[in-house]
């Protein structure tokens, strides 16, 4: 496996989903070797705010970009010399694999493509390459497709589902977490929760305008926030899938999010959330407000959300559909 990004240490809440992916499929006894930045020298251009988040804050990182991808084969080669399949995650993964000699997949999350829309020859030469390209979301699918890439599978990110959750607080809490950044709508569910009982987890350049941000908060001490929520909020601008979307339906919660990407997949408007325009302060606040009056509605759409999480988005399901697209790469 071969990835720009990777939890670094446990508790780690970046790309903890990447973790979790490959901790079931060693337990269904696939051998997982990972490299990552981890492993080579990445020139300050992984993590942080991501590649192309990095890209745009420090313009004069990209003329470092091909020694980040030579040190990334160098580190991977010996180390797929033997394996039946190499799964790239994110773009740039993808370009190191296809000179590998191996078969491989490639999985898009959101950003990529982003980086794909600059450099669509090279994008489009290794998305066809690859046997298979994974996305965890049908508009995702629908950009690859765009993209030149023929074999498409979409697979979402897994969520577990804890057995029993606890009640929400008095008064009621709306909750947000994930990177506080423009496109995640954090300051416009700022300027809708005005009055209202906002609990923010997370951390980035809006840090300083988002008033008690309680920033970095390691995965697994999420739980008991969601739990406490009434209502989570994703008002993204974009999202290639929505993790925080999903644990938080996996904890019955209902959420309101903005309707674009990923998030389409997950909620169902009226039935296991609220989707409003993204940017639009006014929908959000009414959305935000219907819930926070109404606990019977909260009630009802938490548990229609549980119950799609557990049915679609569980792990066991996701491990399924990851070993039924190796199968088919392999074939």
């Amino acid at each position: 496996m071969l990835t720009t990004s990777y939890p670094r240490f446990e508790g780690d809440s970046v790309v903890n989903f990447l973790g979790e992916a490959v901790a079931r499929l060693r337990e269904r006894e696939v051998e997982v070797d990972v490299v990552s930045p981890m492993d080579f020298p990445h020139y300050g251009i992984a993590y942080g705010a991501g590649i192309m988040g990095n890209l745009r804050r420090q313009p004069w990182r990209a003329a470092l970009v091909p020694a980040f991808l030579a040190s990334f084969r160098r580190a991977a080669s010996p180390r797929a010399r033997d394996a039946d399949l190499i799964h790239a995650h994110w773009l740039p993964s993808g370009f190191v694999a296809a000179t590998l000699g191996r078969p491989f997949v490639v999985q898009l999350w959101g950003t990529d493509v982003e980086l794909a829309k600059r450099m669509r020859p090279l994008a489009r030469a290794v998305l066809r390459r690859a046997r298979l390209v994974i996305c965890p979301s049908n508009a995702l699918a629908e950009a690859a497709r765009e993209l030149g890439a023929e074999r498409v599978r979409v697979i979402p990110s897994g969520v577990e589902v804890p057995a029993s959750v606890g009640g929400e607080a008095e008064p009621p809490e709306v909750f947000f977490a994930g990177r506080l950044s423009p496109e995640k709508g954090i300051l416009e569910l700022v300027e809708a929760a005005q009055g209202m009982s906002l609990v923010v987890a997370g951390d980035g350049p809006l840090r300083k305008r988002v008033p008690g941000a309680l920033g970095f908060v390691p995965h697994d001490e999420l739980g008991p926030l969601y739990e406490r929520a009434a209502v989570v909020a994703c008002p993204s601008h974009r999202e290639g899938f929505g993790v925080v979307c999903a644990e938080a339906m996996a904890y019955g919660r209902p959420v309101v999010a903005g309707a674009v990407g990923g998030l389409l997949d997950l909620v169902v408007d009226g039935e296991t959330g609220l989707l409003v325009p993204p940017r639009d302060v006014g929908a959000l606040r009414a959305a935000l407000e219907r819930l926070l009056g109404d606990q019977e509605l909260r009630r009802r759409l938490g548990a229609a959300a549980r119950e799609r999480i557990r049915e679609r988005f569980a792990w066991p399901a996701v491990t399924d559909a990851t070993m039924a697209a190796y199968e088919e790469a392999l074939a």
